[in-house]
């Protein structure tokens, strides 16, 4: 298909003239006899590649059509024809926006020349931006895919975090569902103080992987019905830093690990392993140290039972400022209680039908037993192992939120 090319000009013979030799080059033209019939034809759809427009016209001189049609019509370049010998009046018409200009009269030469180079650089301009929208294009399809990708192996990423924190429970048993349930509470108050989702979500894989290092801790001290002895303690106490060794390891948890490194500080410097105080302690750490005491004190124990979520409320408000950062204190108070039973709930209902919850075909032995008969005798065996009533004394709740 010919470009097409709007003449514009007041001078009849000189129209005819100009569109006949565009038209003898190939070209297709149409005419337009001043400034305001050529604004008539733009705006009934027809489309252009070229306007050739004289400078001196009677009703919208050349500058005139060429400001009110530059913007509307980027794409379309403009080459001004003038008689008018003067340069800065050249000049003035390619500041405003015009191709190039041609001084009458012309040679055919000259004219068909400057149409191809108007032509040429209206080609290239075109292409570029359609080179350049192709490729913003691209960019998005391989920036979705690469975000796909990276979901993709987020939630493989935690999926074997999932194992690894079952496989924990299954160590301490005392603790089953303890992972599950404290990073659920520590979402909660994370959400509760308005954190965005991404760091929420690195807050949630470090308060799940807390406790990990407690794979290297030997099962009998980690199982030890009764209290531990210094030494035994010394060595539970390594867990954070086994913990640490293990995830960071792992690129993708870089951030979590040092919430399983911080998560046995305390906000007044007196926690370990490294005795850090106040905002030295990161954020997640803290957000999970009023969860996991609030889990402590409303969980069953060897050594008691589960004590009311208003115990744990006035415990956490009591130590606020020592073992617990106060502005998480103030916002974990401000939440309904509600949310804590509801939590609680779901990941009991969770763990309930993983374990405990028969195939569809065969039925194993103890499908008879319910979860609080597995439980009691658990407890029961656990106290026979105590070596004396004493050493099952109960301990204060902070002691709960340390180990």
């Amino acid at each position: 298909m010919p470009d097409r090319i709007l003449v514009v000009d007041d001078e009849e013979p000189i129209r005819e003239i100009v569109a006949s030799m565009l038209g003898t080059a190939g070209y297709a033209c149409k005419q337009a006899a001043s400034g305001m019939e050529a604004l008539a034809v733009l705006s009934s759809g027809e489309e252009f590649e070229l306007m050739l427009s004289d400078l001196m016209m009677a009703d919208l001189d050349g500058i005139g059509l060429l400001e009110r049609t530059k913007e509307r019509y980027p794409d379309m370049p403009v080459v001004m024809v003038t008689a008018v010998h003067d340069i800065s009046v050249a000049l003035r018409a390619i500041r405003d926006g015009a191709y190039d200009y041609l001084l009458k009269p012309f040679e055919r030469e000259q004219l068909l020349n400057t149409v191809s180079r108007a032509l040429e650089n209206r080609r290239l301009k075109v292409e570029n931006r359609t080179y350049q929208t192709n490729l913003e294009s691209l960019v998005k399809a391989r920036t979705d895919q690469l975000q796909a990708a990276m979901a993709s192996l987020e939630r493989s990423y935690d999926i074997t975090l999932e194992a690894l924190g079952d496989a924990l429970d299954l160590k301490d048993r005392e603790t089953e569902g303890h992972s599950k349930r404290v990073t659920a509470f520590t979402i909660a108050i994370a959400r509760a103080m308005g954190l965005p989702r991404d760091q929420i979500n690195t807050i949630a894989r470090g308060a799940f992987l807390h406790d990990i290092g407690k794979m290297a801790i030997p099962d009998k001290i980690l199982n030890k019905p009764g209290k531990l002895e210094p030494h035994e303690f010394d060595i539970m106490r390594e867990h954070a830093f086994h913990g640490y060794q293990i995830v960071k390891k792992i690129p993708f948890l870089a951030e979590a690990a040092e919430i399983v490194f911080s998560h046995q500080e305390k906000f007044d410097g007196t926690g370990y392993p490294r005795g850090l105080k106040g905002e030295q302690i990161p954020l997640g750490a803290r957000i999970f140290s009023v969860a996991d005491t609030l889990d402590a004190i409303t969980s069953d124990r060897i050594y008691r039972p589960a004590q009311t979520l208003q115990a744990a409320r006035e415990e956490i408000a009591k130590w606020a400022g020592r073992q617990f950062d106060p502005e998480v204190v103030k916002v974990f108070l401000e939440m309904p209680d509600n949310i804590w039973d509801d939590l609680r709930r779901e990941i009991h209902a969770q763990i309930y039908r993983v374990s405990y919850t028969p195939g569809p075909k065969t039925k194993p032995p103890n499908e008879a037993k319910t979860k609080a008969e597995i439980e009691a005798k658990a407890k029961a065996e656990s106290e026979a192992k105590a070596k004396s009533e004493s050493e099952a004394k109960a301990k204060s709740a902070s002691e709960d939120g340390n180990l």
